[in-house]
């Protein structure tokens, strides 16, 4: 899956003193539920959920329970002793009987809130490890008595232990250097010699090492397969056991043949019947009820191989996926027009199709820090023999900006450098949001092809960046082309413009609020945004600007056309880069555009921000789904809640689905 992360909320920072809220049983809905350090954790809600059939309610419970089981496999993979800390904090949080006001527990509550809101003891977008507050002594307090209290202590408080999920360093060994527990024992070179010395189908190559750790025992190098009767195996018959329960719920035959292909996957750990599920999986464009569950992305794994488990259940929102069927529909057109070499474009251009959702369900990598926008399958031979299948989140959408509403300050206000912008933004903002969200999954990660002799993962950990790189392009090009308006999608270029100044902005400022100052960037999709911003700036020739207003730093785009015709260049070199695979060139690109902040400008930035008082990264709490019965025991309904706060649902989910 490629996912289009909302950087700093984009929608949910737009404008905000007209507070706006929905209401649900002629209650207000209120969307932020908690925030703590640079967190904000927010409730969804499900759009026409009466709507649905009983039976369609009961095929997304059961899904529900299928993703809600595989939670604990991406706590794992994050580090190996993240299960084992986070066990500690649950038993600190449902035990303690002493002071709540206390400043130090407070601290520690922060901290456990931080563990829950990353899967683990590192940042979810930063990588690094990060620290309570509290001291060290009044931690060690709250566990006296409990059992390894000195190992979970050490774990948290030492900073040479762990102190990065995933490496990019230059001059490492990132195999050896990443937390992440996807190796053990091993090195790069020993990790990329293993994987190369396996005989694959070149044309339609499975995805290695997608679904396991390699590991060194006895000076031997083997795979430990997730699957049943393997690595995670008590999870995965919990999974399995909830998808077999979905078939008899399904909408279609469709529906239950991918499911039993998932399901055998899960008990074999068979790559190719993980392809077999993904080739069905993108075919099914009828049912309005979905859902995507495995090892799919691979943005942790320092190699890009391992895939991080995952799990987004959903249904259709039919009204607003007309506006992706046109898109869908005219796939061809854009592929035929791309500023690419003509090789690289798809002369036919297969199965695209694309739909907008709402979640009901996320979990694992997408919990709680979900996407708003899919596209899947990963394996570029599927996507071009049979197509993909992209989707935009709606509900989740729509959360972020109410969400904001709800704020009284906006960074929009604080780094827009005219009215001009900002009533831009206001009158076009949502839109071109959903649109560039709609193109960059739909059109930008389905567009272009690899040469034949190019290896799959050939551009290893630049791979996702460049990628994420090549589909936000390919959408930025497009929201300013007159084809928009002759299909209705816009009703003017100044939406394109609109998306143009934002995403310059985000890129080149606001987005640097999310990490500490004097580090890099090494998020993908923030090197992703900082990259393209950078080369406009660098090679646009004038068409973004540096401006300083009343002391203060802002970029704005002077020439729209000249900016776009920017962008058709950097991706007219990504595209030649990804279809030769060279590794060389991607990184000196990455690196040289998509990693370096400047100091002063870093600091400023983080100033600006803070004095907002927004938080940087949003997430969510699920809503609890629970089965309605009458007398006799029969399922009447499927009725929705919320949780009171975000630790109450984490708490829950910890006794509820962990292995005890």
């Amino acid at each position: 899956m490629k996912k289009t992360i909302l950087i700093i909320m984009i929608l949910a920072n737009m404008f905000s003193n007209n507070i706006i809220a929905q209401k649900t049983n002629n209650e207000e809905f209120k969307y932020i539920l908690d925030e703590f350090a640079d967190c904000k954790v927010m409730r969804y809600r499900l759009p026409d959920w009466d709507s649905l059939s009983l039976n369609q309610k009961q095929y997304i419970y059961c899904l529900s329970e299928a993703a809600l089981w595989g939670r604990d496999i991406y706590f794992d993979q994050n580090y190996k002793h993240n299960l084992q800390i986070r066990k500690a904090l649950e038993y600190i949080l449902t035990n303690y009987k002493g002071n709540k006001t206390d400043k130090y527990y407070i601290d520690f509550e922060v901290y456990a809130k931080r563990f829950f809101f990353s899967n683990g003891l590192h940042h979810h977008y930063g990588e690094k490890k990060f620290f309570p507050d509290c001291p060290k002594s009044y931690f060690a307090s709250l566990l006296k008595g409990y059992k390894d209290a000195d190992f979970i202590i050490e774990q948290i408080y030492n900073e040479n232990i762990a102190p990065i999920r995933r490496d990019n360093a230059t001059d490492k060994d990132i195999v050896k250097t990443s937390a992440v527990n996807f190796y053990e024992n091993i090195t790069r070179q020993e990790a990329e010699n293993y994987y190369n010395n396996i005989e694959i189908d070149t044309v339609r190559p499975v995805s290695l090492g997608i679904n396991s750790k390699l590991v060194k025992e006895n000076g031997q190098i083997k795979e430990l397969v997730w699957k049943q009767g393997g690595e995670y195996s008590f999870y995965i018959e919990k999974i399995i056991y909830w998808l077999e329960k979905a078939l008899s719920f399904a909408e279609n035959d469709a529906q239950k043949q991918y499911t039993n292909k998932l399901i055998e996957f899960y008990k074999t750990g068979d790559l190719k019947a993980w392809d077999k599920y993904n080739i069905l999986w993108s075919q099914d464009t009828k049912s309005i009820c979905d859902y995507i569950n495995g090892f799919i992305e691979t943005y942790n794994d320092p190699l890009g191989m391992k895939g991080t488990w995952e799990a987004l259940v959903n249904y259709k929102d039919l009204n607003a996926t007309k506006r992706t069927l046109t898109i869908c529909n005219n796939a061809q057109w854009f592929e035929d027009h791309s500023p690419v070499k003509p090789e690289y474009r798809k002369k036919k251009v297969t199965g695209v199709s694309a739909k907008v959702i709402n979640a009901a369900m996320l979990s694992g990598d997408c919990y709680p820090t979900p996407p708003i926008g899919i596209n899947l399958p990963n394996a570029d031979w599927i996507r071009k023999e049979y197509g993909s299948k992209s989707v935009t989140i709606a509900n989740l959408s729509d959360a972020y900006f109410y969400a904001s509403m709800e704020s009284p300050k906006s960074a929009l206000k604080e780094f827009a450098y005219s009215e001009k912008e900002i009533e831009m933004e206001k009158q076009h903002g949502q839109l071109s949001d959903n649109l560039h969200t709609d193109m960059h999954e739909c059109l930008g990660h389905a567009s272009g092809q690899l040469l034949d002799t190019t290896p799959t993962n050939a551009l290893k950990e630049y791979s996702s960046a460049l990628e994420e790189a090549r589909a936000d392009l390919f959408a930025l090009y497009y929201l300013m082309d007159e084809k928009m308006i002759e299909l209705g999608l816009v009703p003017s270029l100044e939406t394109g413009m609109a998306q143009y100044d934002s995403y310059i902005r985000n890129g080149l400022l606001v987005q640097l609020a999310r990490i500490p100052l004097g580090e890099k960037v090494t998020e993908a999709h923030m090197q992703d945004r900082k990259l393209i911003s950078e080369y406009a700036l660098q090679n646009g020739k004038g068409c973004v600007g540096k401006r300083i207003k009343d002391g203060k730093t802002y970029f704005v785009v002077t020439d729209y056309r000249q900016l776009r015709k920017t962008f058709g260049e950097l991706l007219y070199i990504i595209q030649d880069i990804k279809s030769r695979g060279d590794y060389e060139a991607g990184k000196n690109l990455v690196e040289k555009y998509g990693v370096n902040i400047d100091y002063n400008l870093h600091k400023e930035v983080l100033e600006r921000y803070n004095s907002l008082g927004i938080k940087p990264y949003g997430g969510f709490v699920n809503p609890i789904l629970k089965e309605k019965k009458d007398k006799k025991g029969k399922v009447i309904d499927i009725v929705v809640s919320y949780p009171k706060t975000f630790i109450e649902q984490e708490l829950e989910y910890g006794k509820t689905y962990s292995q005890k």
